[in-house]
């Protein structure tokens, strides 16, 4: 019987509402194998469905994040296997997940790593965090999405020198930048993160849930279409019983209790 410890993806729940996922493959710096990938995905795609869980943190640990894609398991294939590899359908579940997704990042986040955190919807650096786009430097270009969410994240020129260079960029520079939520220190990362996840479970999850799609839905369109989407999105939570829960407590000044519908 295999080791479930020895998976390179672990899922643990630390707390009521929050699922912790962690790469883990710290012989490779948790390079994103095929293998990886695929258990990430379907992880994704079960915590979506999953009505118990609010919010999902993911980490690479204490040490590093992903330094990129596994280099030998693309080294001596030709362009129909990676695109048969269909790797926008192996990531689908991450980027469609309607859940709340807080990225907690130490140590290098390159390649596939940078890719993947930017999938998340907030990114807690600590302070030895790097983000990088280094796939020139072996002879190819970001694949899964490197230079089409750094550009919307930190617009032209910085996604231009990063891309083109190969060069990381620190967590300071990735604040300035717009790329990551919050930077602090190392030994914070992990409990703030989850800090952070506690906070955004205990809120009602429609509603975070309709956030995270209008502002995902709108970021590209037209400022018009997307205040159309926002006002029919806040009167439909008008429907919810956590709605009519939130405001009640509000009146009468107690914690609310809100369920998911």
């Amino acid at each position: 019987m295999s080791d479930p410890s020895a998976a390179p993806v672990l899922l643990e729940f630390p707390t009521p509402g929050v699922a912790l996922l962690r790469l883990n493959r710290p012989q490779a710096t948790n390079a994103l194998s095929l293998e990886l990938q695929a258990l990430l995905s379907r992880y994704f795609t079960e915590l979506g469905q999953n009505p118990e869980v609010r919010c999902i943190l993911l980490t690479g640990g204490d040490k590093v994040f992903a330094a990129g894609g596994d280099i030998n398991s693309m080294a001596g294939v030709g362009p129909i296997d990676i695109y048969q590899r269909h790797t926008e359908r192996v990531w689908a579940p991450i980027q469609h997940c309607p859940k709340p997704v807080i990225a907690a990042v130490c140590g290098y986040a390159y390649g596939g790593g940078c890719e993947l955190a930017m999938l998340a919807d907030i990114i807690v650096a600590g302070r030895s965090a790097r983000f990088c786009q280094p796939e020139i430097r072996i002879g190819i270009m970001p694949g899964i999405g490197g230079t089409q969410r750094l550009v919307r994240a930190v617009g032209k020129a910085k996604a231009m020198r990063m891309a083109l260079t190969g060069q990381p960029i620190t967590a300071d520079e990735a604040w300035i930048s717009g790329l990551v939520s919050n930077v602090v220190d190392d030994e914070q990362v992990q409990a703030y993160a989850l800090e952070m996840a506690q906070l955004i479970a205990a809120m009602p999850p429609l509603a975070a849930e309709q956030i995270k799609e209008v502002i995902l839905a709108g970021v590209d369109a037209p400022l018009e279409t997307g205040l159309a989407l926002e006002r029919k999105a806040n009167a439909l939570l008008f429907a919810s019983r956590d709605q009519k829960e939130g405001m009640q407590a509000f009146i009468e000044k107690r914690a609310a209790r809100f369920e998911g519908h």
